[in-house]
């Protein structure tokens, strides 16, 4: 049975104190909890002493981004050795907003891929539609580029590490969530695609989570709903209370 996984993302927040003080706080309320995986995902400044912070629970820590080269003139750029050596397991690839706002595209998210399971990280692959591509029915289309695109050379040994994020690019940090049926089908679609590329055995061992607005009161239905594994959580996941709400689901009542 694969662990779902509750990753906060917590963008261009905190300060390193701030981080430290948050990590602590969860350690101590769920740093024990083994039915499901926590993930925090800080600012590069933050990682090392978010990690130490961690160290000792299950709370596992992720990056938000990284370079494909092991290191190299890429002024600004943070690479997967230092990433290992700050003490991650996860780095998050391909969110909506490094697409858009820094335009990364398919190939340098699949470089990034391939660079993260060379070197024993977990990549926790993002992708999704615009609500034009929705709206004017290419949601399955486009999801199916991002796949054979971002998944290019990647074997059915190393897709198992692999987290698949579908995360509708209308429903970050808009208060717009997909409904449990629209990420349910989405999900369904991706589980298939996986199958038919790698087989039921490979496919089976991937995460596929939902990223879009989640928040204490959706997160029940969310994980209520076949094929959703966990979740990606950007706003509310902020604060303790409102994440604890979130990675506590289906021990709320």
């Amino acid at each position: 049975m694969v662990k779902p996984l509750i990753a906060a993302n917590w963008k261009m927040y905190k300060t390193i104190g701030e981080a430290v003080s948050f990590a602590r706080e969860m350690v101590g309320q769920a740093g024990s909890m083994d039915d499901r995986e926590i993930v925090l995902a800080p600012s590069f400044a933050s990682l090392s002493a978010v990690a130490e912070a961690c160290r000792g629970s299950t709370i596992r820590v992720a990056a938000q981004n990284m370079h494909w080269e092991e290191r190299g003139a890429c002024t600004g750029e943070v690479s997967p050795l230092m990433l290992l050596d700050a003490g991650c397991a996860f780095v998050i690839i391909g969110h909506s907003e490094r697409r858009r706002l820094f335009g990364e595209r398919d190939k340098g998210i699949n470089l990034k891929i391939q660079a993260a399971l060379k070197h024993r990280l977990n990549p926790i692959f993002c992708l999704g539609e615009s609500l034009e591509e929705r709206e004017s029915g290419r949601t399955f289309d486009v999801v199916e580029k991002q796949l054979e695109r971002g998944l290019n050379d990647i074997s059915s040994h190393d897709i198992r590490a692999v987290t698949v994020a579908y995360e509708p690019v209308w429903a970050i940090g808009t208060g717009k969530t997909a409904t449990p049926a629209q990420a349910g089908e989405v999900h369904a679609f991706i589980r298939k695609w996986l199958a038919g590329r790698y087989g039921e055995s490979a496919a089976s061992s991937v995460r596929i989570i939902y990223g879009g607005s989640v928040n204490e009161k959706n997160v029940e239905e969310l994980m209520a709903t076949p094929g959703i594994q966990g979740a990606l959580v950007g706003g509310a996941s902020l604060e303790v209370r409102s994440f604890l709400g979130i990675v506590r689901f289906g021990n709320n009542g």
